[in-house]
C-alpha cells in the first residue's frame, strides 16, 4: 500500500516502463456490466494495449464462451437495469479489486491514449472526466451538500481501493440525486463528497482530470490535444473505436429479412 503511504512519489509509472508498455502493478482493469459482454471485453482489450495492469477483470453473471488471456472472468449476480449497475459500483465493486486501485472501464468508454498517462493521477482517490457547467435549473445534481458546484465524477474513472471500500464502511446510505437519478458518480463525488474529504480522500480537480478523461466537450477538454480516456462518442470522441459484436449484427439481418412474412401474417 505504499502509494497511499507516499502520494508524492513522482516516477511511478516511469520507473516501471519496459519495451515501451506502461506498468501499473497497483492498478486492476476492470468492467461490470451483463449487456454488450463481446464489446466490453473488446475495450477492456484495447485499453491493455499499452498498459501492462496489475489485473483484468470481467465481472459478469455468466462466463463467457471465449475469455482473451490476461482477462479473469470474476461472477456478480446479474445487472438487471442501470440502477442495480450503480448500486454495484458503490457496495460491491470492491469485492473484486485486491490492487490500491482500479481503473473502471465500459463498452463505450476506454483507454485510448497510454501515452496520456500522467503518474499525478495516482494522487487523487477518484478522477473521472470534467462535468459541464449547468444552465438554467438543468443538473442540480452536480453541487454538494454546501452548494459548491462539483465538476469531476465520471463512471469511466480511476479509483483507490480505500474509496471503493468506504461506502459500506461508512455505512452511506443509498439514495437518489436532486434530480430524481441513482447515478453512482454523482452519489460519491456531489452527495458524499464532504464525507469522503472528511475521511482523508481526495477527489481529482477539473485542472487534472481534463488530463485523464473526456466526456463532454467543455471549455477544459478543447485545451487537452487527447486524453488518457475517453466515455461517450460526443464531439471529438467520434474518432475512437466502436465495437461491434458479429452475431447481433448478423442477428438485426435475419430479422430484417423475416419481418415482412411476419406483417403478412399478422393482417
Amino acid at each position: 500500500m505504499e502509494l497511499f503511504m507516499n502520494r508524492n512519489k513522482p516516477q511511478y509509472a516511469k520507473e516501471h516502463k519496459d519495451c515501451g508498455k506502461l506498468k501499473l502493478p497497483d492498478v486492476t482493469l476492470a468492467a461490470m456490466t451483463s449487456v454488450k459482454v463481446y464489446e466490453t471485453i473488446k475495450a477492456l482489450e484495447y485499453s491493455m494495449k499499452g498498459i501492462e495492469f496489475g489485473e483484468v477483470v470481467l465481472i459478469t453473471h455468466r462466463k463467457p464462451f471465449t475469455l482473451p488471456d490476461g482477462i479473469t472472468y470474476k461472477h456478480t449476480t446479474k445487472l438487471t437495469d442501470i440502477d442495480c449497475f450503480n448500486y454495484k459500483t458503490v457496495y460491491e465493486l470492491g469485492n473484486y479489486i485486491h490492487t490500491d486501485y482500479v481503473l473502471l472501464i465500459h463498452y463505450d468508454g476506454f483507454v485510448v491514449h497510454p501515452e496520456k498517462w500522467q503518474d499525478q493521477f495516482l494522487a487523487y482517490d477518484y478522477i473521472g472526466s470534467p462535468w459541464p457547467v449547468p444552465e438554467g435549473d438543468k443538473h442540480r445534481c452536480f453541487y454538494d451538500i454546501y452548494g459548491n458546484l462539483c465538476r469531476v465524477g465520471n463512471s469511466i474513472s480511476l479509483r483507490s481501493k480505500r474509496l471503493l471500500d468506504f461506502p459500506r464502511k461508512a455505512n452511506l446510505v443509498w439514495e437518489k440525486d436532486r434530480d430524481g437519478f441513482y447515478n453512482e458518480d454523482v452519489f460519491l463525488c456531489c452527495m458524499n463528497k464532504h464525507k469522503i474529504e472528511e475521511a482523508g480522500m481526495r477527489i481529482a480537480p477539473v485542472e487534472v482530470a481534463k488530463y485523464f478523461g473526456h466526456e463532454h466537450p467543455v471549455p477544459e477538454t478543447l485545451e487537452v490535444d487527447a486524453p488518457f480516456v475517453f466515455h461517450k462518442w460526443w464531439g471529438r470522441n467520434e474518432q475512437y473505436p466502436r465495437f461491434e459484436n458479429p452475431w447481433t449484427k448478423r442477428w438485426l439481418k435475419i430479422k430484417g429479412m423475416i419481418r415482412p412474412f411476419s406483417f403478412w401474417r399478422q393482417r
